[in-house]
């Protein structure tokens, strides 16, 4: 296990301190969830509880906070994401969502909560003499949507002069008190797909006499999967999904237009760089038979979250003073999207799974309206970014 930090009973002791308070800014988050671009409550909470620790903030136009301590030397970024998901809460606990149709349904309330935790035991760091270097909270609404809310932070300057930057995210598939950590890959690429075709319609007895637009539309949905895991790398591991099909009105009319749209994934940038065009021509070819015409409109969303070697291996020596030696443990690539990959492209950095389920309990589901959180996480969450910060400052790497 890593010698201590002279910060590391620091952090724990504040963390502990405010726990119980913690809890319930998660909880007051968790009942009172905004979508993405419109966190304006939310931000606000976060900036009372900061400036009243002794950071200086800012709110950048169009959404989220920034907020840095410290002086001099170098300078480390840490993230949470601010918006919840358009679903309906699904939990009985008397901090479910109080806005009807949003839900905290990926674990964003504990990210913020989090950080804002970390942001408490580094105000006291600091406080003390401790901080060798400066730290940035970058609070960042939108990440729940294509493009996401990075680029705008990114804009505003958030990573201007940062040296590293680290996150978590949830991962409801891991106990509490585990935190999984993987070098290089971590998420996929994530784009989406919307097709719309349009043709002459008809009888469905008279197919002959149409441009048979619901024959042409089922192609699309079968054979574009299909030919692209031929054109394409199969270690690219590219993935089209349908989310949604609509088409027609009647059983025996064949429709004017119909409109299939999905998530284009894949865990290899190279292959997400040529992924649009080849998509685009492919789609043209899989109509023409049927003298359809295709409009698609094609969403790049976000490149694949690819953890820093030198980055990777600070918040694992993190991690071990925080949990033990036994406290991370490895974690495959997934394709979940995380927009956290555009940081990544611009600074060294590292994210890492945030274990939240309770040990025996059920396994949930991110994006799911019955996601429930062990409430340990959200201080584990604290005293893991807090000592990520200190120990990459310290390091001076």
């Amino acid at each position: 296990m890593p010698t201590a930090v002279p910060a590391t009973s620091v952090i724990a002791e504040v963390v502990d301190k405010h726990a119980d308070d913690l809890v319930a800014f998660r909880r007051d988050l968790h009942a009172h969830p905004e979508l993405s671009w419109a966190e304006s409550r939310t931000s606000d909470l976060v900036v009372s509880a900061l400036e009243d620790a002794g950071w200086t903030t800012s709110r950048p136009e169009g959404g989220g906070v920034l907020a840095e301590v410290g002086h001099g030397g170098p300078l480390v970024a840490l993230r949470a994401d601010l918006d919840a998901l358009p679903v309906d809460d699904l939990i009985s606990d008397p901090w479910r969502s109080t806005n009807p149709g949003v839900a905290h349904a990926c674990g964003h309330d504990v990210h913020t909560a989090g950080l804002v935790g970390a942001g408490l035991a580094l105000a006291e760091v600091a406080t003390r003499g401790l901080l060798p270097g400066r730290v940035r909270l970058l609070f960042q609404p939108a990440e729940e949507v294509m493009p996401g809310g990075a680029l705008h932070l990114i804009s505003a300057g958030a990573l201007e002069g940062v040296s590293h930057v680290f996150g978590l995210h949830c991962d409801p598939s891991l106990d509490v008190g585990r935190i999984g950590l993987r070098e290089g890959p971590l998420t996929g690429a994530a784009d989406a797909l919307t097709v719309r075709l349009i043709g002459k319609g008809g009888h469905t007895s008279r197919p002959h006499l149409t441009e048979d637009l619901t024959f042409a539309l089922g192609k699309v949905i079968t054979e574009l999967p299909a030919i692209l895991s031929r054109r394409l790398d199969p270690r690219a591991g590219v993935s089209v999904v349908w989310g949604m099909v609509r088409a027609g009105s009647a059983h025996n009319v064949i429709p004017h237009g119909g409109t299939v749209a999905g998530t284009v994934r894949m865990l290899d940038a190279v292959a997400w760089a040529d992924a649009e065009h080849l998509i685009r021509q492919l789609i043209s070819a899989i109509v023409a038979p049927y003298s359809v015409t295709a409009e698609v409109t094609y969403q790049r969303g976000v490149p694949p979250v690819v953890n820093h070697e030198v980055s990777t291996a600070l918040l694992g020596e993190a991690l071990e003073r925080v949990l033990g030696p036994h406290g991370h443990v490895s974690t495959a690539q997934s394709l979940g999207g995380e927009d956290f990959g555009w940081y990544l492209d611009s600074v060294p950095g590292a994210m890492a799974r945030l274990g939240t389920r309770s040990p025996g309990g059920p396994t949930y589901d991110l994006h799911q309206g019955n996601l429930r959180i062990d409430e340990g996480a959200t201080c584990i969450a604290s005293r893991v970014l807090a000592e990520a910060a200190v120990t990459a400052l310290s390091a001076g790497r």
